[in-house]
């Protein structure tokens, strides 16, 4: 670990400025989902026990350096009031006088960082400015790591900096699962296209002992080992690819474990009547029948997969997760990836949208070891790149 925490800092009467992620949904008025407004309340409280002042930076939204009154901060205040338990200050314009003048123990909220077109831009003189408001940065956004912003980066380079407690979390996770893991380490990646994650494959088939390919993806690999799978999802475009990266795990020792069978429709809806059929190089579906999930020979191969790894990182449903009867592959390996943590043989740690939204319903993402807030940053720590936010904290040029 090359990067300090909030217990190597001294943060007594000190005005700390901690770079959150809020980006919540909101409807109506209404945060819908505080779950990142909860995952930062750790850090707030650390700090307010250590006697400093929280001074959050935050963005919302996309108003690409204009200030859009539908995306300000100041929506969030009540669900941030209410996980933290006490009062917290929006500041619209923030300046040293004003929050100086700040009583001890306050709570601070500024205004949308991306309403100033410096902020994407990690303009210099914004990351200056932005450091005078404070004593010591702290980052707590790893979902924000992967964008060289100045409330991510610049800043850094230009005080005393430190990880948060959810930054902290993650890159121990992270570090755990991938950079130093306990082998034998595998991966569930899943999901639509290939093409979304050819990086995260090419970079995982040489860290991995067995990679388990599943979602539509897995379609374009059997149909470059011969396989015709009628309307079922795939990319033509990338079959080359999809033999390119058999071949790097074959050289580097990873086994790739493929459906061997699957649920097969005519339509992509709820309750649609589907049919178990074996998945090689010699399948021939009709025309319009299409795979939308694993079958069960497929999810037994995984679950016994599952019983010899010591580590397991998962990104991507093994189906159409959304709609029954095709969500039975994804919940069924969830299901027993839980079990295995749950029980001390598993080290599991999970990322992505839409595969926090598959383990939920199939109601196994409280046993996993670690489930990521993250999306693209996760996805970018598990292809090898260098994640600005996180050098900075380092201490490292990017």
């Amino acid at each position: 670990m090359s990067w300090k925490t909030l217990d190597d800092m001294d943060l007594a009467g000190k005005r700390v400025l901690v770079r959150v992620d809020i980006n919540v949904p909101v409807e109506n008025g209404q945060v819908t989902d505080t779950t990142r407004i909860d995952r930062i309340i750790p850090t707030l409280k650390d700090i307010l026990d250590k006697g400093g002042m929280p001074i959050m930076l935050a963005h919302f939204g996309r108003p690409k350096g204009k200030v859009v009154p539908e995306m300000s901060l100041r929506v969030t205040l009540p669900a941030l009031e209410a996980a933290l338990g006490q009062k917290v200050t929006f500041v619209e314009k923030p300046d040293v006088t004003t929050l100086s003048s700040l009583e001890a123990g306050s709570v601070v909220l500024i205004e949308n960082t991306r309403f100033a077109a410096g902020e994407e831009a990690n303009d210099p003189h914004m990351a200056q400015f932005l450091a005078t408001l404070g004593d010591v940065f702290c980052n707590d956004a790893f979902s924000a790591a992967h964008r060289a912003h100045a409330s991510t980066t610049g800043i850094a380079h230009l005080m005393p900096s430190c990880a948060g407690r959810l930054m902290q979390a993650e890159l121990s996770a992270l570090e755990a699962a991938l950079s130093t893991p306990q082998r034998p380490v595998g991966a569930v990646v899943g999901g639509a296209k290939v093409s979304t994650k050819i990086a995260l494959l090419e970079n995982l088939v040489n860290r991995l002992d067995v990679l388990v390919i599943g979602g539509g993806m897995a379609n374009t690999f059997l149909a470059a080992q011969g396989a015709k799978l009628g309307a079922s999802l795939m990319e033509p475009d990338y079959i080359e690819t999809a033999l390119a990266i058999m071949r790097s795990a074959e050289s580097a020792g990873c086994k790739v474990l493929l459906p061997v069978d699957g649920l097969v429709a005519r339509e992509f809806k709820a309750g649609a009547a589907f049919d178990v059929i074996p998945l090689s190089k010699d399948t021939v579906l009709d025309d319009d029948q299409m795979v939308l999930d694993a079958g069960p020979h497929a999810v037994a191969a995984v679950v016994a997969a599952f019983g010899t790894l010591k580590t397991l990182i998962w990104n991507g449903p093994l189906g159409a997760f959304e709609i029954a009867p095709f969500n039975q592959a994804t919940n069924a390996a969830a299901l027993e990836a839980g079990r295995l943590t749950k029980e001390g043989a598993l080290i599991s740690v999970v990322g992505g949208g839409d595969t926090v939204a598959a383990l939920n319903q199939a109601g196994a993402a409280a046993d996993f070891t670690y489930i990521s807030t993250a999306g693209g940053a996760f996805l970018e720590w598990m292809e090898g790149k260098t994640l600005p936010g996180v050098a900075a904290l380092k201490g490292q040029s990017t």
